[in-house]
């Protein structure tokens, strides 16, 4: 193809760009921005240590702890999702809002802890076990035929 050719039809063929608004269409399960639920969350930080753009952070107490998420560093890659075994934290699948500045879609959320689940039912104490029958004595068995009539002769000769 002649360059000349080439170059007439990208001046005069038309914009092939979308413009600012407008978005490219998704496909189905695409992994889009992270959300967070703080009423799931137990604060076990896996999340962060799943997390290989370091775009979670994570710091806990022992009374509270802060989540904060920077989509600006995130890869979108899941891992964080796949790791979070309460469901606190997913993907929308839509893409992220454009944003300007740094750190302009950065969330922060601190929580207090929640003390552990009380227990279902709490154990009973075992009762004590059934004292074991108490077992005879079983009678001597009888001596040797050769030996209690030597004893009973008074010994050696």
């Amino acid at each position: 193809m002649n360059i000349l050719t080439m170059l007439w039809k990208n001046l005069w063929g038309g914009s092939r760009t979308l413009q600012f608004p407008a978005r490219p269409s998704i496909y189905q399960r695409f992994r889009g921005l992270v959300k967070f639920d703080a009423e799931k969350c137990i604060g076990c930080g896996i999340c962060k240590n799943r997390c290989t753009s370091r775009a979670i952070e994570f710091k806990g107490g022992k009374t509270e702890y802060t989540w904060s998420y920077d989509p600006g560093q995130c890869t979108f890659c899941g891992r964080c999702v796949e790791g979070c075994k309460d469901g606190a934290i997913w993907q929308e699948e839509d893409t992220p809002p454009i944003y300007t500045q740094h750190g302009e879609l950065k969330e922060t959320h601190t929580m207090q802890r929640k003390p552990p689940a009380a227990r279902a039912a709490v154990a009973k104490p075992a009762e004590a076990a059934p004292a074991m029958p108490a077992v005879e004595a079983a009678p001597a068995p009888p001596a040797a035929p050769a030996a209690a009539a030597e004893s009973a002769s008074g010994g050696a000769q």
